[in-house]
């Protein structure tokens, strides 16, 4: 996969004020990369097409992927490719922490839509799930003229909600979307660990494909602070002093123990696990959630 320099910086992404062209870019670079890449065949394979194999109709092969990839692809039939995808997005107000110039929401916005983007691309019906201390928003996955707009509507939105309550989104969800469906979930994933792990297994048990997509700051992966500060809570208030030169080791040892502790929730269930610093390029991140599935 080429190396992180020939995507676009994040910095400079994310100065591009509307979230659709921000999505198209990330686009553009997730094909050029892909053609680049050794692996360049994984995105259609995952997507409308397959690859040929002996016996199939020579006619259905599709000679504009072949000149790209080297590879000769078929398209799929239209019982090989339904899938409902729901974008489940966390809009509460740790979302809106950033150390740089954006924030973990802008990331995740951008995220989800340019998914929403290939999925509804390749015919996949997309619907869209917000939550904070409840759930706020539900739309149904559709595939039509027009609603992947009223997604980004929603997306542009600054994150409303105050507290975070992981469970409440969730269940809603359970209760919501009855067929088998893709769950993508995006949020930092700050929330009682055990919560975390209740609710992924009740989605996997209702027969759901789960995916969790964590988004952090760098600050918060590495603990960057070197001076001693009052820390806020962005959803209590709360106020705590901290002195890094003695909190660096036990923080970042207990942000770890949380990492793993909700990955392998997921691996438990059969579900996929992604971590992303906010200042990972998203053509990349793209690439690897394609390639994962």
């Amino acid at each position: 996969m080429p190396a992180a320099a020939d995507y676009i910086d994040p910095v400079a992404l994310m100065r591009v004020k509307s979230l659709e062209m921000r999505a198209k870019m990330v686009m553009e670079g997730f094909w050029r990369g892909i053609h680049r890449s050794p692996y360049h065949g994984f995105s259609v394979e995952f997507s409308e097409y397959r690859q040929y194999t002996k016996g199939d109709d020579p006619r259905f092969i599709d000679w504009k992927v072949m000149a790209r990839t080297d590879r000769a692809y078929i398209k799929k039939f239209e019982d090989e490719t339904n899938l409902r995808a729901h974008l489940i997005v966390d809009r509460s107000k740790s979302m809106t922490y950033g150390s740089g110039e954006y924030s973990k929401s802008d990331y995740v916005a951008t995220f989800a839509t340019t998914l929403g983007f290939f999925l509804m691309g390749q015919g996949d019906a997309v619907g869209l799930t917000t939550f904070d201390q409840k759930l706020d928003l539900h739309i149904p996955a559709r595939n039509r003229p027009g609603h992947l707009r009223r997604l980004m509507i929603e997306l542009e939105k600054a994150p409303g909600g105050v507290g975070t309550d992981l469970a409440a989104g969730l269940r809603g969800i359970n209760e919501r979307v009855r067929k088998r469906s893709l769950l993508v979930m995006f949020s930092d994933f700050l929330a009682p660990l055990e919560e975390v792990e209740r609710e992924i297994g009740h989605l996997a048990a209702a027969g759901h494909d789960v995916t969790v997509v964590q988004c952090l700051d760098p600050a918060e992966r590495e603990f960057t602070f070197d001076k001693a500060v009052h820390f806020e809570d962005a959803e209590t208030g709360r106020e705590l002093y901290v002195d890094p030169a003695t909190a660096k080791k036990q923080y970042l040892a207990r942000l770890q123990t949380h990492l793993d502790g909700i990955r392998k929730a997921c691996t438990k269930v059969g579900g996929n696990y992604h971590l992303f610093s906010t200042d990972y390029p998203l053509e990349m991140a793209l690439a690897e959630f394609v390639q994962r599935r």
